[in-house]
């Protein structure tokens, strides 16, 4: 079975912004752009079925 990553939880990342001083305006700005990205490049490294 592979493993795939969805998303992230957005909420937690508005509370670890909030604790960190960050504008939650800038969090749901940037944050979709740089979640999108990321997703992709840790799905791309993540073992596949064909790997076992």
């Amino acid at each position: 079975m592979a493993v795939r990553i969805l998303g992230w939880d957005l909420n937690v990342a508005f509370r670890l912004g909030d604790a960190m001083g960050i504008d939650p305006f800038a969090i749901a700005e940037l944050l979709p752009d740089i979640e999108a990205v990321a997703v992709y490049h840790m799905n791309k490294r993540a073992p596949s079925s064909d790997d076992a």
